[in-house]
């Protein structure tokens, strides 16, 4: 069976959306997904209300006005790397402490779907939590288990600007 890449990320970010402290990264919210979702390999996005400059903040995770989440369907592991770390969202990557508190667990997690599935917000935070509680699976996984990711080693783990 054909199956495609989904990926979760959630954050909190360090003041309310409307705060001049993420000002920098919500006027730019738009600007990224547009460009994800012009990549090679793109294949869906999970959407907020439309809303210019909100991206898909108005989700959020437990209740939390500031917990935030990002979720995305790809073609392949190469595509997804591209953007991530191939792209101007690597800048915004590297400036994430910026705008999102550290958080304490794994916060990001990848799984392969069958091709046309549509993850929901709840299948994935179901996922994440298989991560932070069983590390990495078939079923739930992070850069590292997937073989074919490269870029991840050299970009990931240098320190923010």
């Amino acid at each position: 069976m054909e199956m495609h890449l989904a990926q979760l990320n959630v954050g909190r970010l360090v003041a309310p959306t409307d705060d001049p402290r993420v000002k920098d990264f919500m006027d730019n919210l738009d600007f990224v997904n547009g460009l994800g979702r012009r990549m090679p390999g793109f294949v869906w996005m999970m959407e907020g209300s439309g809303e210019p400059g909100t991206g898909n903040t108005e989700v959020k995770v437990g209740g939390d006005p500031r917990q935030v989440s990002n979720l995305t369907v790809w073609t392949d592991v190469e595509s997804l790397e591209q953007f991530v770390w191939g792209t101007v969202h690597k800048k915004f990557y590297e400036r994430r402490k910026e705008w999102f508190e550290v958080m304490g667990d794994m916060h990001f997690v990848m799984w392969w779907i069958p091709v046309h599935h549509q993850p929901t917000l709840e299948e994935a935070l179901g996922r994440l939590e298989r991560l932070r509680a069983n590390g990495d699976s078939d079923e739930a996984f992070g850069w590292s288990w997937l073989k074919q990711a490269r870029m991840h080693k050299t970009h990931a783990c240098r320190p923010a600007a």
